[in-house]
Formats: structure tokens, sequence, C-alpha cells
């Protein structure tokens, strides 16, 4: 899919007509035989900057450019290019030559055609953006010079964004069509060292580069959805506007259902990461329909550790509150919290069930939280208040129903000390439900 979109820009740049010389008016005549004209004589056009003064050249020019067959077109203006290597037109040749050959699927004679251009003018927009195109597609297809090819690209892209900066409107060509010329190479470059960047782990660049790259083109799935990656895979990732793109990738990849279910899963996934549940996603996803984003766009975060500690610790009695929600408290960092359940939890026996981790007549450590069984790995010691029967020893791995009195805990790794230890019961309750992960 983003090479598609590749092909529609570069497409898009192609289709931006040439300078007037590389085509003169219908019905023109060599410059010797309008040299007899009078200069009064009606109809008579203005000369053009790039006169091609040699009747031959002229006509093996016009003969060129005029061919309705690709592959004669381009041995014709290969042969102008050889014959008259001096030519005012030459670039122009080369141009079209270029352009010929894209529409041939001709990658060969289309990059050799583009180096040509550039020696001739190490700042042909139309060569520069070709040259990054085709750099990228390469990169994308992966293998050993993948890394090159990126490198390649971002070179090209780059000179491309300096060249766009003092690029001179052809002879011939509008102001309107000049300014959709410059604007297309300009998605195409930061579009290229965009994702360069973002291959190189860049994500200022990228995100810069992509960013103007879309902001130019917002329909543009080849670089809208990088963009959405280069916000999300930061250091510090920006999930406000990571989400965004990705909801708004998600749209432009309607014509593609596999794709898009793909796009939406991660969209809302990075969405609860950041907002904590997915209240709210489908607004977001609808939203993004629209190429502009609302004004003040947002997405709430989900509470922190500490946050959900305190309103825990106001809502609900210590007496009610499971292991897993002792271990959010007291891990939070919000010690204002942790200590208000700890006072209320220290020194009260209370039962629970817990999977075995150790067993020894005198002491059993234990896992009681979702996460610990989940790992088998403990997180309450409870000392026996008496030695336990061998016969009663409970079985490593299995669950038990305990009680015991908290005298300590440590927040990490997280672990509760209890004493005055016993069995309650012989049989084996099941372990308790795991509750919806927190995401990091």
């Amino acid at each position: 899919m983003r090479k598609l979109m590749l092909v529609l820009v570069v497409a898009a740049i192609a289709a931006v007509p040439f300078s007037s010389a590389q085509a003169p008016p219908a019905g023109a005549q060599p410059p010797s035989a309008a040299a007899g004209a009078s200069p009064a004589a009606p109809q008579q056009k203005p000369p053009q900057k790039k006169e091609i003064r040699d009747p031959q050249e002229y006509n093996a020019y016009l003969g060129a450019i005029q061919q309705t067959d690709d592959n004669a077109k381009a041995v014709a203006l290969e042969g102008f290019v050889q014959q008259y290597p001096n030519s005012v037109v030459k670039e122009d040749a080369l141009e079209l030559l270029m352009a010929t050959y894209q529409k041939m699927n001709n990658p060969q004679k289309l990059v050799e055609t583009a180096n040509k251009l550039l020696q001739l003018d190490p700042n042909n927009l139309r060569a520069l953006a070709l040259m990054a195109y085709l750099q990228r597609t390469q990169a994308e297809q992966g293998g050993p010079t993948a890394a090159q090819n990126w490198a390649e690209a971002q070179k090209y892209a780059q000179r491309g964004l300096e060249a766009v900066k003092t690029a001179a409107k052809p002879e011939g060509m509008s102001d309107a069509d000049f300014q959709r010329f410059k604007t297309d190479t300009s998605v195409l470059f930061n579009g290229v060292a965009g994702m360069a960047a973002l291959q190189n782990k860049d994500y200022a660049t990228a995100q810069q580069r992509l960013q103007d790259s879309v902001t130019s083109n917002p329909n543009n799935l080849a670089d809208v959805y990088p963009l959405a990656l280069a916000y999300l895979q930061a250091p510090q990732p920006n999930y406000v506007q990571g989400v965004w793109y990705l909801a708004r990738a998600a749209n432009l990849a309607a014509q593609n259902p596999g794709a898009q279910q793909q796009i939406v899963r991660y969209a809302r996934s990075a969405y609860i990461k950041y907002h904590g549940n997915d209240q709210g996603w489908d607004q977001v996803l609808q939203a993004a329909a629209n190429p502009a984003q609302p004004a003040g766009f947002t997405i709430q975060p989900r509470p922190t550790p500490a946050e959900e500690a305190a309103q825990l610790a106001q809502d609900k009695q210590v007496k009610d509150m499971s292991f897993d929600e002792f271990q959010l408290i007291f891990t939070s960092g919000n010690q204002a919290a942790a200590d208000k359940v700890w006072s209320e939890l220290k020194d009260k026996p209370i039962a629970f069930a817990a999977k075995v981790v150790e067993a020894a007549p005198t002491r059993l450590t234990l896992s009681a939280t979702a996460d610990s069984i989940e790992k088998n790995v403990a997180d309450v010691t409870l000392t026996m208040v008496s030695a336990i029967p061998a016969r009663l020893i409970p079985k490593v791995g299995s669950m038990t129903q305990v009680e015991g009195t908290p005298v300590s805990y440590a927040p990490q790794p997280f672990m509760i000390t209890m004493e005055k230890g016993a069995l309650l019961e012989a049989q084996r309750p099941a372990p308790p439900r795991k509750p919806p992960a927190r995401q990091p």
C-alpha cells in the first residue's frame, strides 16, 4: 500500500507540464523558415529564451517529442541527446526521456537518465524526486543493501528539499502549475527524508519531515502511517498525535480491509495503553475521517499509579481489598495512600487464598497476587503460629487457604511479611481471577 501511494506521488510530479521549450507550438516552423518573415507579421509569437537556431536540430527535437509510441520516443530522444550534446534543450529532452522510461517501467534506463540530468543540473527536481523515490522503494524491499538504499534516499531527499527553495519557474509553466510542482516534490522529499530518519531512530527529524509531508498532503497513507510510528516509537511517545495519525491511517486504508483491520487493532491498543480503557476510541476514529485534526484535540491520559492509589484508598475499605490492590497501593509511590491502608491492615489477621511457592513446617512462602501466581514468584512470607504436621504441609504449586497477621511490607520487590500463620481448611480453592493487566 505504501508503494502504491509513492507511485501516485511520483505520477503527480510527472503530470506537471514540462517547459514550453520542450514542445514548440503546433504548426511552428523551423527558425530558418521563419527568418524571412516580417517582424510585424500578424500572429508572430515572441521568441522563447530557449531557442533552437539549427533547423536540423529543431526538426530532430520536434520529431522526437512528437512520437506517440513510447519506444520510438525513447530511441528518438536518446539519438537527439547523443547527436546534440550541447543543445539548449538538452535538459528538457532528458526530462522527457526520463518520464518516458518511467512510463515504460524501465528502472535501469530511468536511473541512467536521471543521473545524466543530475550531472547536467545537480538541482533538477524531477531527477532528484525520482531517485529519492526509487531508493526508498528499494530500501523498503529489505535485503543486504537496505541500509545503503536508505542512506542514498535520504541524500537525494535532502538535496531536493534544498533545491526546492531556490527553484526557478521554467519557461511556459504557469504559476499554479509551478506551485503544485514544488508542493508535490516537497511532499515526496519530506516523506523520504522522514522515513529514512525513522529507520535510523532519529525520531525528532522523522516527526518534522513526515509532519511537513502530511500537512501538505493529509491523504497520503504512505506518510501518515509512518508519522504515527515516529510519534509512538520515540523514547518519550506522543500518544495524542500518534493515536490521531493511526486513526487517520485507518480511515485512509479503507480500500484494503486487511490492512485497515491491522491498523485499527494497533491504534485501539495504543489508545487503551494511554487512556486506560477504550471509552472514546470510536469517537477518535470517526473524527479522523476528516483530514483536519480538530482544534484542541487531546486524549485524556489514564491516571498515574499514585492517582489510582489515592482513589482506591479513598473509595474502598481495606477489609474489602484484594492483594492485587494492596500491591498497587504499596508500590504506587503514593506514601500517603500507602500509610493510610497499612495503618488499617497492620496487626490485623486476614484470611486469603494463595499459591504455595515454598513450604516448611514453620513457614510458607506464597503467591497471593494474580501476577505472582502466574509467574510463580512469592509476594507473601507467612510464619506459622505452630509447626504444621508433615501430613498437612501443602504441596508446592498448590492453592491453599491461610490466615496471617501482617507485620511489615516492602514495596520493591513487593512482599508482605506475616506472622501467626495458620492453615484454615484442607480444600484447595481456585486461584484468584487475574484482573486486566495495567499497561505500562
